[in-house]
């Protein structure tokens, strides 16, 4: 769809509002400029890339004798893509796959590595191309921190610390000399360490109990120069889940900046049948906007768990997996978790992120499950091609909240959409100070079939108008493909106040974020 149509259908659902609205009372947004709240910090848009699938080779990693376009061997299409959208963050190498990852593979002349059997995803060769100094060059391409996330399943506490020295060390230990002698003279900045993945799961299926125990084990020997600490990450619960956080936040003794937290949203709930990334209909629309929004639920109840046993607010809670999750596509390898991405994607993409603004005392860092060719992806490559998913935009749009500081709002005569069952919020909002100084007010528009009027209030400011970026679509599915790469991109938006009373007038199943004037 292009830009010109987009902007059509979206005055035309304006007008739309207009008349089907004329007889109930105008949803309203106030915003306190007068309060502000917590930071929203940047690492809240952080991504994912673990080895699974076309994740990282193909997707990011092509090697430098690639006929794609490459720099030292990553593309260069997705390096400049993920660059405008400004990526702070990287998780790496898993998952899962990093309870099975055994650094010293990674490191070294690339044709003396050794091949693997990654057996978490296709059970499909894995030849250690990309290892630790190859992530470490893409996150400095992107201008990006690091998140590197330790083997505490299969590995042991000698390992872990000898990776932490590899990586941060400034000494002339037999470690940091050997990571000399493979190119790199500097320490790295590691800015999260993440202890174990999913050690209820995957990582284990351990208890909290347990866990906690040798979390304060391998923790004791993880030791880097002064000035040069990650922020540690325990590996905490899932969903409903409160046990994990509670007692993590009692037992561990050790370093712990952050305790992690995955939740996948699929359309009906079930592992065994998520639903489709393409054709469905409205009844799954709203059930994987009403399955998304459970988000807002569960950091509630692990937030008062930590409120009780941290009240100093030192423990931050990191959704560090997040994102949706359909079938495998019909063909294609179903340990490769390649999905389709569409508008659906997008409203659930903005409907987290103003959650987790609300939420920014506690939680400072995110990753959306992944970044590239893997669930619910920000790009989609096919050898030389590469193609922009509406998720990637909606990152895009909101990258003006990175370090914003967040805004109270109230709304009032909140319009309800209801289908299937299920009965949700027409509209999800968040306002924040950006650090340029400007206020920016998110609105994501859940009803697929009828445009939303808001009418806008600041106090503490007087606003004359709205310009900014406005992402919707004709079908609820629409997605852009390598052969219709553009169909769902954002448009320009502007609106004026009129005497003083600004609306905005928000399409059918759409997003919004503006600059307030």
């Amino acid at each position: 769809m292009s830009k010109k149509l987009t902007n059509w259908l979206a005055a035309g659902a304006c007008c739309l509002s207009m008349a089907s609205q004329a007889q109930e009372p105008m949803t309203r947004i106030e915003i306190d400029s007068t309060r502000p709240g917590a930071t929203i910090n940047r690492d809240i848009y952080g991504q994912f890339a673990e080895h699974l699938g076309r994740g990282i080779y193909g997707g990011i990693w092509v090697g430098e004798d690639s006929d794609i376009d490459n720099i030292h061997g990553f593309r260069t299409d997705v390096i400049e893509a993920l660059r405008d959208i400004r990526v702070p963050l990287v998780r790496w190498p898993g998952g899962c796959f990093a309870d099975e990852y055994r650094w010293r593979d990674g490191i070294g002349p690339r044709d003396a590595r050794p091949v693997r059997v990654n057996t978490h995803w296709g059970g499909v060769p894995e030849d250690n191309a990309f290892g630790t100094h190859e992530f470490f060059e893409l996150v400095e391409l992107l201008g990006a921190d690091a998140y590197v996330n330790g083997n505490l399943g299969t590995g042991n506490p000698r390992e872990m610390a000898e990776w932490l020295e590899y990586m941060t060390g400034d000494s002339q230990s037999a470690v940091v000399e050997e990571r000399r002698r493979n190119g790199r003279e500097e320490p790295w900045d590691v800015a999260y360490f993440g202890v174990g993945n999913e050690a209820w799961g995957c990582g284990g299926h351990m208890r909290p109990e347990y866990y906690s125990d040798l979390y304060n084990h391998f923790a004791t020997f993880l030791k880097t120069p002064r000035g040069s600490e990650p922020k540690f990450v325990a590996s905490g619960g899932h969903t409903a889940d409160t046990e994990w956080t509670d007692v993590l936040s009692k037992n561990i003794q050790r370093q712990m900046d952050g305790i992690s937290f995955h939740f996948y949203t699929l359309p009906t709930g079930e592992w065994d049948d998520k639903g489709e990334s393409t054709g469905f209909g409205e009844d799954q629309w709203a059930s994987t906007l009403w399955q998304t929004l459970r988000m807002d639920e569960f950091i509630r109840n692990n937030k008062k768990v930590l409120d009780k046993n941290d009240p100093e607010n030192e423990i931050g809670f990191y959704v560090d997996e997040w994102g949706t999750w359909y079938n495998p596509e019909e063909g294609r390898e179903p340990g490769f978790l390649y999905q389709q991405n569409t508008l659906r994607d997008a409203l659930v993409a903005a409907l987290n992120f103003n959650i987790f603004h609300r939420h920014a005392d506690r939680v400072r860092m995110t990753n959306i499950a992944q970044m590239v060719n893997v669930l619910q992806a920000m790009i989609l490559t096919d050898g030389e091609e590469m193609v922009l998913t509406p998720t990637y935009h909606t990152y895009g749009m909101y990258k003006v909240f990175q370090d914003a500081t967040s805004l109270p709002l109230e709304i009032g005569n909140l319009h309800s959409y209801q289908q299937g069952g299920k009965t949700l919020p027409a509209v999800s909002a968040s306002a924040a100070r950006g650090k340029d100084g400007q206020l920016y007010l998110s609105l994501v528009n859940l009803d697929p079939g009828a445009a939303q009027q808001v009418a806008v209030d600041v106090k503490g400011a007087e606003i004359s108008g709205a310009t900014g970026q406005l992402l919707t679509a004709g079908a609820m599915d629409a997605r852009n493909t390598f052969d219709d790469p553009d169909s769902v991109e954002p448009a320009g938006y502007n609106a004026s106040a009129d005497s003083g009373n600004l609306v905005l007038e928000i399409p059918a199943k759409s997003v919004l974020v503006v600059s307030l004037k």
